[in-house]
């Protein structure tokens, strides 16, 4: 069974920084896109950041310059760093893999808290 494991939440002041990670397991033998969303109360699930197989990443707006996605195959992993934290970007994020066979599979999600 796949399996994803986040960690690196927590809690942060306004302007830190953090560094998630998201590492798959299980039967897996390749990996297609992976992504990271997030997710608040009342609020539909966002897309924040996405990496392809190759590399090429996409960014929700109100991340871009702050985050940066990034991954690597052979451990399959995939992090997220997050600098210049903003309040608004509290919510729990949830990492999200494809896989070639068009299964999509989704992690338990990490907290973070930004406090100003």
């Amino acid at each position: 069974q796949v399996q994803l494991a986040e960690s690196g939440g927590g809690l942060v002041q306004t302007g830190g920084s953090l560094r998630l990670a998201c590492a798959a397991s299980g039967p897996i033998t390749r990996i297609g896109a992976m992504g990271w969303y997030r997710q608040t109360p009342g609020k539909q699930r966002e897309m924040v950041a996405t990496i392809t197989s190759g590399a090429f990443t996409t960014y929700t707006a109100s991340v871009k310059g702050r985050f940066t996605i990034s991954r690597d195959n052979a451990k399959k992993t995939v992090w997220l760093q997050m600098n210049s934290l903003e309040a608004e970007d509290t919510a729990v994020y949830v990492c999200n893999v494809h896989v070639p066979t068009g299964h999509s599979y989704w992690g338990q999600g990490t907290q973070v808290i930004v406090s100003s």
